[in-house]
């Protein structure tokens, strides 16, 4: 494992969503790229998780944005959740709370989560590229503090990088109150007020998104890459109950083409809405989904530009070991 490529250094603390890759292959060099008409806006969010991170930079080409005008609703406008997306949420989060344990979880393990996965990509003078669904295996060191691993089908093995030092953990330095890492995820609270305002107070930081989209888009790191204690997860779907902006939709397939149900939200800065998918019946997270809402340069309203199915989860006691 010490021969596999770590991340570069690029201040980026651990617990960042898996935003979609045409807006991250742009995140290093947005500041000094000219501007191209006719793609989304790109984010300007500092704490991308590292695994995405690390394909960002291994897949970034000369790509430029423009920032469009907002797509969706805001901080103003936003409406609070229908009572049938509220109902949906609260029987989410009771069937969290009856999730299986992992046990005793030591800190020198990993989080291990195998997915199929596509995301969309961009490269300047180039039609977008929506690849095929593919393998993808993270595993995330429990405490922060040991080198993990990505394998992704049609690349290279990397590591994910040492981003969480002692003495941050200390300090408060380094972005830990928004990591994924279990050891941060299990000490996040277990009532919906208080977890309502840890996303409000924390989402946001150097984010450059709309306060809700990114209480939103943080709740959905965790889900995605992260084991979730069950009385956080419970406690994060029902302070998302009180996001405005936040619906529900029937009828939503995940990666793997399991049929499930959706909660979402329209990204107010770029023309996507964000998905999270559970199984109808037992409210099991099952993947997340990007979808256009509408046209912009190549994509059509509708498309699909990022698209996650989780289909196992298991704590593993070293990177590159399967269950």
């Amino acid at each position: 494992m010490n021969q596999l490529p770590e991340l570069p250094e690029r201040d980026l603390p651990p617990g960042r969503h898996r935003l979609l890759k045409e807006h991250l292959m742009t995140e290093i060099r947005h500041e000094t790229a000219p501007v191209q008409e006719g793609a989304p806006a790109p984010r300007r969010n500092k704490w991308l998780r590292p695994a995405i991170a690390a394909t960002a930079v291994a897949t970034a080409a000369a790509v430029t944005f423009v920032v469009l005008p907002s797509s969706g609703s805001s901080s103003a406008t936003a409406q609070p959740p229908s009572k049938s997306t509220t109902a949906l949420l609260e029987d989410i989060a009771l069937a969290a709370e009856h999730e299986k344990s992992y046990g005793t979880v030591r800190d020198d393990q990993f989080v291990y989560v195998d997915s199929k996965v596509s995301y969309a990509g961009y490269e300047e003078g180039k039609a977008t590229k929506i690849p095929p669904l593919h393998r993808q295996e993270v595993w995330m060191s429990v405490d922060g503090l040991h080198v993990g691993l990505v394998r992704e089908a049609g690349r290279k093995p990397y590591s994910i990088p040492v981003d969480v030092k002692p003495d941050w953990l200390k300090s408060g330095k380094g972005g830990w109150d928004v990591s994924s890492y279990y050891n941060h995820v299990k000490t996040l609270p277990t009532d919906a007020d208080a977890m309502y305002q840890y996303l409000a107070k924390t989402a946001p930081k150097d984010s450059g998104q709309e306060k809700y989209q990114a209480m939103f888009v943080l709740v959905g790191d965790l889900l995605h890459d992260s084991i979730v204690p069950p009385a956080q997860s419970a406690a994060l779907f029902r302070a998302v109950a009180r996001i405005p902006g936040v619906t529900a939709a029937k009828g939503v397939k995940d990666a793997a083409g399991r049929s499930g149900v959706a909660i979402g939200r329209d990204d107010p800065d770029n023309p996507t809405r964000e998905e999270w998918i559970f199984d109808a019946k037992t409210y099991e997270f099952l993947g997340e989904r990007s979808v256009a809402t509408k046209d912009y340069s190549d994509v059509k309203k509708g498309t699909v530009t990022a698209d996650t199915a989780v289909l196992r989860r298991a704590i593993v006691d070293k990177a590159g070991e399967r269950p």
